[in-house]
């Protein structure tokens, strides 16, 4: 009987899946992390989010920047006394800042990466919630110092940083209220519990949208009929089941029995 416990135990070691194990224990150190960081004070959450930001950007840029070396390799490097026109010369060092190599490409993203995330930490903490205002605020931020660090603001930089902070302000805030309306789930609707509750046990939950649509809310199920059923296109047969179901049910039929 020993033997057998041993073996069940060994047999649970080797069913467990590595990558499961490695991701729980990740997942683990994730939350010590975050726990650990919400006690800190903000200048010393904000840096901490700024640079482990910045670092994953970095890297996210730096393997982009090697994927374009190649493009940016291809564009003409101008004389130092060549006189170009100042609109020409802006376009060809927003190309070379967005086809730059992979250390051109790792400071962008870090810069960007950084900013971001060091903003929306500090909003965050002040304001208390996370909103479509601080993340467009983020945005506005991150955009304007990429547009600096970067050099694409050609000859009037100002005025690019602040066109480049509006855009990605707009983006973010776009995406922002698309995530928002797809990650919320719909509200449940309170009329209609016990109502889907019993369609469910009856297996007749394809029906819940003819009680809505003839407004038969859970407080008229005491009050069913056969013809109330009919009107709102329910088959005989499923007419049947929830007469029979309201019938034997005691609180329902406690109800029912009152207002008679």
């Amino acid at each position: 009987m020993e033997q057998a416990g041993k073996q069940g135990i060994m047999v649970t070691s080797q069913s467990q899946n590595p990558i499961e194990q490695i991701q729980a224990r990740f997942k683990e150190l994730e939350t010590g992390f975050r726990l650990w960081l919400s006690k800190q004070s903000l200048p010393v959450e904000a840096v901490v989010v700024t640079t482990t930001s910045a670092a994953q950007g970095a890297a996210i840029g730096a393997f982009m920047g090697t994927l374009t070396a190649d493009a940016s390799s291809t564009f003409p490097t101008p004389p130092p006394n060549a006189s170009l026109n100042p609109q020409a010369m802006a376009s060809l060092k927003q190309a070379q800042a967005l086809a730059g190599g992979p250390l051109v490409q790792a400071r962008n993203f870090a810069v960007m990466t950084g900013v971001n995330a060091g903003i929306s930490c500090v909003l965050k903490r002040i304001r208390g919630k996370e909103d479509v205002q601080s993340s467009m605020a983020a945005a506005f931020g991150s955009g304007a110092m990429f547009s600096l660090v970067s050099g694409m603001g050609g000859p009037n930089q100002a005025t690019n940083a602040v066109t480049s902070g509006l855009f990605f302000a707009l983006v973010q805030g776009g995406l922002f209220q698309i995530g928002q309306k797809f990650s919320n789930p719909p509200a449940e609707d309170t009329h209609y519990a016990k109502t889907r509750h019993m369609l469910n046990n009856l297996g007749l939950q394809s029906y819940e949208k003819n009680f809505k649509k003839g407004l038969l809310t859970d407080n008229t199920l005491p009050l069913l009929t056969d013809s109330a059923l009919r009107d709102v296109r329910i088959p005989p047969g499923p007419r049947l089941l929830i007469l029979d179901h309201i019938q034997r049910d005691a609180d329902l039929k406690e109800k029912r029995g009152r207002r008679k």
